[in-house]
C-alpha cells in the first residue's frame, strides 16, 4: 500500500510542473464527454432550458468525468490534484471573464474618438458634433487632483501605519477603529463632508483642491490599512538585531523597517490612488466641473476624467457619448500605468535587496 502511495506521489510531483499532451487530451475529452451527456440528458430529454442551469450541469459532469478518468490514468492522488487545479482555474476564469469583457467593451467603444486633439484640446474649443478632441482639461485636472490628494494622504497614511504597528501607543485601538470606520465611508459622504466644511463653513469656492481633499479622505484609510499589513510582514528579527546594536526605535523604523517594506508600501500607495482615481460623486460637490482648461487647482472650478465621462455619457449626441467612452478608456489606461509602475519599482527594490 505504501509503495502505491509513493508511486502516486512521484507521479503527482512529476506532472505538477506542467500538463503533458496526454493530460491535455484527457481534459478536452472529459469536457466533450460532459457536453455530450448534457446535450442528451438535459437539452434533449428534459424540459430545462435555462442556460446557466445547463452550464452548471455540464460543469459538474465535466469535473466528475475528469476526476474518474485521471484516477484511472494516474492514480487517486493525481486525480485529486488535477481536479483541484481545474476547479481553481475555473474560478479564476469566472472572475476574469467579466473584467475582460468590460475592458474589451470600453476599448472598442472608446478607441474610435482617440486622436491628437483629444489630448490637446478642451471642450471650450471643440464642437458638439466634432469627432474626437476635448479632454485635455479633464486629464490635467485628474492628474493635479490625484497628485495633491497623494501628497496629503500618503504621509498621513504611512505615519498612521507606523504608529499602529511600530509605536503601539495607548490610542492604538481607537485610531484603528477610526480607520476601519473610514474604510466603509461611501464616496459621496466624503464629498458632502468637504462641501459642508470647506465650501459652506469656510466660504471657499469650488476648486480642484477641494476635490483633492475629498479624494484624500477616500485614499487615507486604504493606504493606512495596506501599509500596516505590509509592516507586519517585516521579520521581527530585523528589529531585534537593530535594537541590539544600540539603535533607537525611530532609527530602526526609518533605516530598517521602512526600507525592507518599501515595495509593499509603494503598492499600498498605488492601491490608494486606484481607490480614488475613478470616483465621481465627491467631485460633483467639490470641483463642480468645467468645460475649459483650468491649470490652477486652487482657484475656480476644474474638470476631471470621471466628471468628464459622467457629464458626456448623458448627452444625447453620439459624438459626445463617444468622447465619454474615450475618457473612460484613458482612465483605465492611467490606472494600468500606475499599477505597472508600482510593480516595476517593487521588483527593482526586491532585486536590489537580494543582491
Amino acid at each position: 500500500m505504501s509503495t502505491e502511495v509513493s508511486e502516486e506521489l512521484v507521479e503527482v510531483r512529476r506532472t505538477g510542473k506542467g500538463m503533458h499532451p496526454d493530460e491535455i487530451m484527457l481534459l478536452i475529452g472529459s469536457a466533450v464527454s460532459a457536453w455530450a451527456c448534457t446535450w442528451l440528458a438535459v437539452i434533449q430529454l428534459s424540459p430545462i432550458r435555462n442556460k446557466p442551469a445547463i452550464f452548471l450541469i455540464w460543469y459538474l459532469l465535466f469535473v466528475l468525468i475528469y476526476r474518474l478518468v485521471v484516477s484511472q490514468h494516474s492514480g487517486r492522488l493525481a486525480a485529486r490534484d488535477r481536479t483541484a487545479t481545474v476547479i481553481i482555474l475555473s474560478g479564476a476564469a469566472i472572475v476574469f471573464a467579466p473584467l475582460a469583457f468590460i475592458v474589451s467593451y470600453i476599448l472598442i467603444k472608446g478607441v474610435g474618438s482617440l486622436n491628437k486633439a483629444f489630448f490637446t484640446q478642451d471642450l471650450s474649443v471643440t464642437g458638439t458634433l466634432d469627432l474626437g478632441g476635448g479632454a485635455s482639461h479633464a486629464i490635467v485636472g485628474t492628474l493635479e487632483q490625484i497628485a495633491i490628494a497623494a501628497l496629503i494622504s500618503v504621509p498621513l497614511g504611512m505615519l498612521t501605519a507606523v504608529f499602529l504597528n511600530e509605536v503601539r501607543g495607548p490610542l492604538r485601538r481607537p485610531v484603528r477603529m477610526f480607520v476601519d470606520a473610514m474604510s466603509g465611508v461611501p464616496s459621496i459622504v466624503a464629498g458632502l463632508f468637504i462641501f459642508a466644511v470647506w465650501i459652506v463653513q469656510f466660504h471657499k469656492e469650488f476648486s480642484g483642491f477641494a476635490a483633492a481633499l475629498a479624494l484624500s479622505v477616500l485614499m487615507l484609510p486604504s493606504i493606512t490599512r495596506t501599509s500596516e499589513e505590509v509592516l507586519r510582514l517585516v521579520p521581527g528579527g530585523l528589529r531585534e538585531a537593530s535594537l541590539a546594536l544600540g539603535s533607537t526605535e525611530w532609527r530602526t523604523t526609518w533605516s530598517v523597517v521602512l526600507p525592507t517594506a518599501r515595495a509593499g508600501l509603494i503598492t499600498s500607495v498605488v492601491l490608494g490612488i486606484a481607490r480614488a482615481v475613478g470616483e465621481t460623486a465627491p467631485l460633483i460637490m467639490t470641483s463642480f466641473g468645467s468645460s475649459a482648461m483650468n491649470g490652477n487647482p486652487f482657484h475656480g472650478s476644474q474638470s476631471s476624467l470621471p466628471l468628464f465621462v459622467y457629464t458626456l455619457i448623458r448627452n444625447p449626441f453620439p459624438e459626445q457619448q463617444a468622447r465619454a467612452w474615450s475618457g473612460a478608456l484613458v482612465l483605465i489606461v492611467l490606472v494600468l500605468v500606475l499599477f505597472t509602475l508600482a510593480r516595476i519599482i517593487g521588483a527593482r527594490q526586491t532585486g536590489s535587496r537580494r543582491k
